[in-house]
């Protein structure tokens, strides 16, 4: 049988080292030998003998604060011997490793999978009175290992050397250690009170020595922000028990 389908670049890509690779850029492949965490439903085949457990959002604690701010990752524990191949609605797949005192800020609906090394929680954004795309929280990772992260479309990778200024819905992830504000982009004027509008009345601000991924996709807010519509809110008890 031939067609252009069996390419070498469509064969399965072989590794002597177990982990997560790219097996192009929609498919995520683990050479699984141990376990690691992904994203319940976006295993989309596999081979040898591998074992499926539901996690929800990893813990009594994540599922609580995942309930109380919409944000989180639901979670599945695949163990065992074998390949795991994993996509998610054909998004774009990139890879992301931490070292140790590294901390990644995202978007919990952008995390396909991650290496159980990785430790992960559900943080308020500091400084934002607006929704963000993951809204007022965010899932915050540290520690030593891999993560898989989806965006729609190719982003950028801003380098946070000077002031930087992110449309909230098309920030996927950033820096942990930076400082995050957010910023009135639109001027208010006499057209803004007849009900015109630049479609950007607000950026978030990030400040600091890091980076900030941007897709080239806006996302409606979810969490707290958006069940309010986007409304500025207040962190009150809820911010004081979720930053810490």
């Amino acid at each position: 049988m031939r067609s252009e389908l069996f390419s070498a670049d469509n064969l399965e890509k072989e590794s002597s080292q177990p982990g997560l690779r790219l097996q192009n850029s929609k498919l995520l492949k683990a050479e699984l030998n141990g376990e690691f965490m992904a994203r319940q439903g976006s295993m989309v085949a596999y081979q040898g003998q591998v074992q499926f457990e539901a996690l929800g959002s990893g813990g009594l604690g994540k599922f609580l604060k995942q309930k109380l701010t919409g944000e989180g990752v639901p979670l599945m524990k695949i163990s065992g011997q074998g390949d795991v191949f994993l996509a998610e609605n054909a998004a774009d797949i990139h890879l992301i490793d931490l070292e140790p005192g590294d901390g990644l800020s995202i978007n919990g609906a952008n995390v396909l999978a991650f290496d159980a090394s990785l430790n992960y929680d559900i943080k308020m954004v500091q400084g934002v009175g607006v929704a963000s795309n993951a809204g007022l929280f965010n899932c915050v990772f540290t520690g030593h290992g891999r993560i898989a992260v989806t965006t729609k479309g190719t982003p950028v990778v801003l380098s946070v050397d000077q002031p930087t200024y992110v449309d909230p819905q098309a920030a996927i992830c950033w820096s942990a250690n930076l400082q995050t504000g957010y910023h009135r982009a639109e001027q208010l004027g006499l057209g803004t009170l007849l009900g015109r509008t630049t479609g950007e009345r607000f950026t978030m601000s990030f400040a600091g020595q890091g980076f900030v991924v941007v897709q080239p996709s806006e996302e409606p807010p979810g969490g707290l922000a958006g069940a309010a519509g986007g409304q500025q809110q207040s962190g009150g008890l809820l911010g004081n028990i979720l930053g810490n």
